[in-house]
């Protein structure tokens, strides 16, 4: 009988270090932010030696918050676009990747 509750209790313990794993995850995804809608009309330039330049423009009907995820590099930081303004992000290293909400 003390063999079966040992069991029991490892598969809680297991469980719960499964479900504390996912609840760490989740906010770092959230933090990286899904891909902008199509309204976010992006113009981008990756340079030859390494940077890029991004002049992402809002077309949504609505401030949006976006900043661009750079591939081998940090991502910008996120600002804030008003609708039908255009935003000016730029690096040093990495090229274009994506541009996300954020």
């Amino acid at each position: 009988m003390k063999h079966k509750k040992m069991i029991g209790s490892a598969a809680v313990v297991v469980a719960g270090a499964l479900g504390a794993t996912s609840a760490v995850a989740a906010p770092a995804q959230a933090a990286a932010g899904g891909t902008a809608p199509a309204c976010i009309e992006r113009s981008y330039v990756n340079n030859a030696d390494g940077g890029m330049q991004s002049w992402p423009y809002n077309n949504c009907g609505k401030t949006m918050r976006i900043r661009i995820i750079v591939h081998n590099w940090r991502d910008t930081s996120c600002q804030s676009i008003p609708n039908k303004h255009s935003a000016f992000f730029q690096t040093l290293g990495g090229r274009y990747d994506r541009t996300a909400v954020c």
